[in-house]
C-alpha cells in the first residue's frame, strides 16, 4: 500500500506529499481501530448472552493455552490460527452487525437481477446488510449462531470487509486484534 502511495500520479502529474501520505496511513489506522472495537464489544455482547457458544469459545482458548510451552510469554499468531470456533464467533458478530454499510459499483456490462436490468456504466449501491440478513441465505438471520458457520458459504454471502479487488487492506489485522482481545477476555471473564 505504502508504494502505491508513493506511486500515485494524479491527471496533472501531481505525486503526493509526505504530509499527504501520512495523513491517509493514520486516516486508515484509525478507521480500522475502530471498528475493531466496535466488532469486540458486540462480540462480547453476544458472547455474555449465549452461554453455550461463551463456553464453546472459552473451552477452545483454555485448550490453546494448556498446549502452551510453559516457557512462552504472550499469544503466538500460530496460535491465532488454532482459534477455529473463535473465528466463527468474530464471523457472526460481523454478519449480524454490519459496519460498513453499503459501497457503491459500477456495471461493467449489463445486469439483469431479479427481473431488473442495470445497464452497463450504472452505478448499483450494495448494502451489505440485506446480504447479511437474506433468510435464504442464513435461516434465522437475526439470531446470533455461531454453529452456521460450521458450513462454506459462498463467494458474495458475506461481505464485512467488501469483496474483490476492493477488499479492505486491514481485514486481517482486525480480526487478529479481536481475536487476541477476546482471547484474553474469555480466558479472565
Amino acid at each position: 500500500m505504502m508504494d502505491s502511495l508513493v506511486d500515485v500520479v494524479d491527471e496533472n502529474g501531481r505525486k503526493l506529499g509526505d504530509d499527504e501520505i501520512i495523513d491517509i496511513m493514520l486516516m486508515y489506522l484509525n478507521a480500522g481501530h475502530e471498528s475493531s472495537g466496535h466488532i469486540t464489544m458486540w462480540a462480547t455482547y453476544f458472547l455474555q448472552g449465549h452461554q453455550e457458544f461463551f463456553r464453546k469459545a472459552k473451552e477452545e482458548q483454555e485448550e490453546i493455552l494448556r498446549r502452551r510451552p510453559p516457557t512462552q510469554k504472550g499469544l503466538k499468531l500460530e496460535e491465532v490460527r488454532q482459534m477455529e470456533y473463535l473465528s466463527k464467533v468474530i464471523d457472526e458478530t460481523m454478519r449480524l452487525i454490519t459496519f460498513s454499510l453499503m459501497v457503491f459499483r459500477e456495471a461493467k456490462s449489463d445486469v439483469n437481477i431479479n427481473g431488473y436490468l442495470i445497464p452497463k456504466g450504472w452505478k448499483a449501491l450494495v448494502w451489505f446488510r440485506s446480504v447479511h440478513l437474506d433468510n435464504e441465505i442464513y435461516p434465522n438471520p437475526k439470531e446470533f449462531n455461531p454453529d452456521r458457520w460450521n458450513e462454506v458459504h459462498k463467494a458474495g454471502e458475506f461481505l464485512p470487509f467488501g469483496g474483490g479487488t476492493r477488499l479492505c487492506p486491514g481485514n486481517d489485522l482486525a480480526k487478529l486484534e479481536i481475536s487476541v482481545f477476546l482471547h484474553h477476555f474469555l480466558l479472565n471473564y
